[in-house]
């Protein structure tokens, strides 16, 4: 695809009447010659559309604006968005989220030096009622990847231990190449945690990568977000968003390393944590029913058995990891 735009950044808007100007305040005010910004109102019922046009006239920008006449979800939009893209890197941006001063320089730079397929930066999360708690917890810089910093690498099975060590697989931290979703690999439609589907997935395709330790962009963490919600359909598509993951990462590396397995499966034993302690607390009675389902799931995405997850635990000392794990197993 031949365009003028080096990087094209894509915003799926619904319901962010609070945060959506000051989300597209955080782009244009560092916008760059050769950057095109997208944004789709997947049928809004706030004041959203009016925020859209009055911001793009009080401010003259370009702005391309796509409308879905129906709410079809986070997926659809971003495939929607995808599909029309015409830049040579893509960046997803969520509307209620801010892109952090510098950061489209910044990313500028390395792709002049380095021309990866693939960028990871980091993030500091967002909160309407800020503590110290949660500066304490780190949250005003939270890193995205576990990994050799600011260099350019081939893509490896360090990729995967990076990704899974830290388990922040969400698209906004991650910068790729257009050529790498080509017209096959798109996000999941009608599924929640759609990134967790995703980018796996889109990192095995990339042939380099670059790690850049900065905060990029500031999420925000509020109440009625998908993540923060509890539904059966929510705990389901967290269940099942691992399934073959690791069988096509073996399928390009299959001498993938114990320590790159378990963090893996760390990841997904985790996941079933919060699944089965989510399930546990909104239907009892479907808990018990599909607890086995749920668990069996787990042990078919990991290749592993309780036994040899549990002593890989043991092995490492990380005794409380594995109580965690037989609590809800």
């Amino acid at each position: 695809m031949s365009s003028n735009f080096w990087l094209s950044i894509l915003i799926p808007i619904y319901n962010v009447e609070p945060y959506l100007a000051e989300c597209l305040e955080s782009v244009f005010s560092q916008i760059d010659t050769g950057v095109e910004v997208i944004v789709l109102n997947d049928a809004s019922t706030d004041n959203s559309n009016f925020i859209l046009n009055n911001f793009s006239a009080e401010n003259h920008v370009s702005l391309k604006v796509m409308q879905h006449q129906i709410n079809r979800g986070l997926s659809a939009a971003r495939n929607a968005m995808l599909d029309v893209a015409q830049g040579t890197y893509i960046w997803f941006l969520d509307s209620d989220d801010l892109m952090e001063s510098d950061a489209i320089s910044n990313l500028k730079s390395i792709i002049n030096t380095h021309s990866p397929d693939l960028i990871l930066c980091d993030f500091r999360v967002l909160r309407e009622n800020q503590q110290p708690k949660h500066r304490l917890r780190g949250e005003n810089h939270r890193k995205s990847f576990v990994g050799s910093e600011k260099i350019l690498l081939p893509n490896s099975e360090d990729l995967f231990y990076g990704l899974y060590k830290k388990g922040e697989l969400h698209v906004w931290s991650k910068i790729a190449k257009r050529n790498l979703w080509g017209d096959d690999l798109r996000f999941p439609v009608g599924q929640n945690m759609e990134d967790m589907v995703t980018t796996p997935r889109l990192a095995l395709r990339a042939r380099t990568y670059f790690y850049c330790p900065d905060v990029w962009v500031a999420y925000r963490r509020r109440p009625g977000s998908i993540l923060a919600t509890h539904s059966s359909k929510k705990i389901d598509d967290a269940a099942i968003g691992c399934d073959r993951v690791l069988e096509e990462w073996l399928q390009k590396y299959p001498q993938l390393s114990t320590e790159s397995r378990l963090a893996f499966s760390h990841y997904c034993a985790r996941t079933h944590y919060f699944v089965m302690r989510d399930l546990r607390d909104t239907n009892p009675e479907r808990y018990h029913e599909q607890k086995r389902m749920f668990r069996q799931q787990l042990l078919k995405n990991i290749h592993w058995n309780e036994f040899e997850l549990c002593w890989q635990y043991v092995k490492r000392g990380l005794v409380s990891r594995l109580l965690r794990f037989i609590a809800n197993y």
